[in-house]
């Protein structure tokens, strides 16, 4: 489906340079801090933030060729630019789905029926169907997996794959012997006694973009592909309110300055949410992450 009102041609987008916007005097650590908290969404199962463990090998539907290409190439060159893996491999399993559909409310209804995994963690059908719902002209639904010390992956889900647990322990009085008791939603996982980190790290296993073009006629073509960039490559709650350092997920948000690319404060974010400890716990992660963030911006300075 093309929308003629983006005139924006594809090389032409991609020639752009990256745009940095900075504001005098926010780059404190504290600033840097509260940018990381609000982009920060952490897992249901560990609790932790979410990247890309396997490589991202993104599909494009609902566009014209040329603009399929040029956008699942542009989330390719960020995320090669950030540090998060890419699937090179030409006939990769698609991993990231980027939707353009004048019918988001319908598709996602129908990921409901047929796919609910991939709406994401829900502990209920309330949550599920709330999970589902469009609100927004560009928005993002993530799996996620759990991978433990030894290597082991579970998908996250309120509802457990397999047999569960088996635990075995010695019978209360009167009854004598060993007493088995069976763990219906349950899994085991090899992990530390460390109180900074368990050694669990959380994975993307899926994800799903949805746009709707009828709603995004006002941006160009560049634009969206790199506010796709931003939301496919870490799990961040769409803000109704501006960030406090300008980003492109400001985009779509109300009253916010105009950003038209990804700032230096995305990409010092990209880039410290994949150089991060991934087993750590969530508040050594955004400490790390902004520390990484700071480092990043004064090498960027004149």
């Amino acid at each position: 489906m093309f929308i003629a009102g983006w005139m924006l041609a594809a090389g032409a987008a991609a020639a752009q340079p990256t745009e940095n916007v900075t504001v005098t005097g926010t780059r404190e650590r504290q600033v840097l801090e509260k940018f990381v908290q609000g982009f920060a969404a952490p897992a249901r199962i560990t609790g932790k933030l979410a990247r890309w463990e396997d490589g991202v090998c993104p599909i494009v539907v609902g566009l014209k060729p040329q603009f399929t290409t040029f956008i699942a190439g542009r989330v390719k060159q960020v995320a090669a630019t950030v540090g998060a893996p890419v699937n090179g491999n030409a006939g990769c399993r698609p991993n990231l789905q980027i939707v353009f559909t004048s019918a988001p409310q319908a598709l996602l209804d129908n990921v409901r029926q047929k796919q609910e995994p991939f709406l994401g963690y829900a502990d209920s059908r309330e949550q599920r169907i709330a999970l589902a719902t469009v609100k927004h002209p560009i928005q993002a639904w993530y799996t996620t997996a759990t991978k433990d010390l030894r290597g082991n992956v579970q998908i996250d889900s309120a509802r457990t794959a397999g047999k569960g647990m088996e635990i075995t322990y010695a019978c209360m009085p009167p009854q004598e012997g060993m007493c088995t008791l069976h763990l219906s939603n349950a899994h085991g996982a090899s992990v530390t006694g460390n109180r900074l980190g368990d050694g669990l790290r959380t994975g993307f296993y899926h994800v799903i973009v949805v746009a709707e073009p009828a709603k995004l006629l006002d941006h160009e073509m560049g634009t969206l592909a790199d506010y796709i960039a931003m939301v496919a490559l870490a799990q961040i709650p769409q803000p109704e309110t501006c960030q406090p350092l300008p980003s492109i997920v400001n985009l779509l948000a109300r009253d916010c300055a105009p950003v038209t690319a990804l700032t230096g404060n995305d990409l010092a974010y990209l880039r410290g949410l994949y150089k991060m400890s991934p087993s750590l716990t969530l508040g050594v992660q955004e400490s790390e992450i902004a520390y990484r963030m700071e480092q990043s911006l004064k090498e960027e300075k004149p």
